[in-house]
């Protein structure tokens, strides 16, 4: 029988328009959300409400089931639960967007031209891509198969990416071998996020993504930490660092006064982004 309920996920208007692979990473990332919300669903009905041929809903399905985030049998698609959803990408990009804009916005008065630069594989200080090009010259360094493709052609940007094992999940690369490169050079600045803070000490669920991140952190002279409010909500299994070891912390206008009076307290060098300063950026990119 023929489902004539009315869709009632995000339709096709509301994906990003910015580049084509933003577009597919979040249309991924939708997907994932209407079968995680309802449990299980036919394929010819994410087709319909995502306006897309049954060849591409295929193609985006067997990358979702490559990562573990969903099954996929008889034209019907289902939820697979697992500890690295919330860690993946597609988790992460449309997760907190407007407050990781508006940090990342904050995060470029610490760029400045001639400066070697590394980027983490975070959907936060992946939004600071569209500022780079006011900043060049520059060398970027990344993990982040995602951020090489966003600056990938921009003129007097010099790109390095860091290779080793690639991980779907995140669509970076880490491990022994991108470590060891990391080892192997030295940078003005670091900018990355972490999964949650606890206790003012940062954390992540992923140790391979701890030691490729701390070997960024051991190898650049400023260190500067990227989190969204809601990081003070969260809790991960394998410990960071702590916050009085960032030369600045970037937060957004929701964080808990407390959280904020109590870093500062303890002599942490705390910047609240604002949605003006965001905007203010992204005119001045316009002009």
């Amino acid at each position: 029988m023929t489902d004539m309920r009315p869709p009632t996920g995000p339709t096709p208007a509301q994906l990003p328009s910015d580049s084509r692979h933003a577009r597919q990473i979040a249309r991924r990332q939708l997907i994932t959300e209407a079968v995680m919300a309802e449990g299980s669903m036919r394929i010819e009905d994410l087709t319909d409400r995502f306006g897309i041929s049954l060849m591409t809903a295929h193609r985006d399905l067997d990358e979702l089931v490559a990562r573990g985030l969903l099954r996929k049998a008889r034209g019907i698609v289902s939820a697979a639960p697992t500890s690295l959803i919330e860690a993946s990408d597609l988790y992460r990009f449309s997760r907190q967007s407007t407050e990781k804009k508006a940090i990342a916005a904050a995060a470029m008065q610490f760029v400045e031209p001639g400066q070697a630069i590394f980027f983490d594989d975070s959907t936060t200080v992946l939004q600071m891509a569209p500022h780079l090009p006011a900043k060049v010259p520059l060398t970027a360094i990344t993990n982040s198969l995602i951020l090489m493709n966003e600056l990938n052609g921009i003129r007097d940007l010099t790109l390095l990416g860091l290779g080793g094992q690639f991980h779907n999940w995140c669509n970076a690369f880490m491990g022994r071998m991108t470590t060891s490169e990391i080892k192997r050079l030295r940078a003005d600045t670091l900018f990355l996020s972490m999964s949650a803070i606890t206790d003012d000490i940062v954390f992540h669920q992923s140790p391979d993504m701890v030691e490729t991140k701390r070997a960024m952190f051991d190898s650049a002279s400023k260190r500067i930490l990227l989190a969204d409010h809601t990081k003070f909500e969260r809790r991960a299994l394998h410990a960071f660092a702590d916050l009085t070891e960032f030369d600045v912390v970037i937060v957004d206008q929701a964080t808990n006064p407390a959280h904020i009076t109590r870093m500062r307290a303890k002599g942490i060098n705390v910047i609240i982004a604002t949605e003006a300063v965001s905007r203010v950026a992204d005119v001045a990119e316009e002009e």
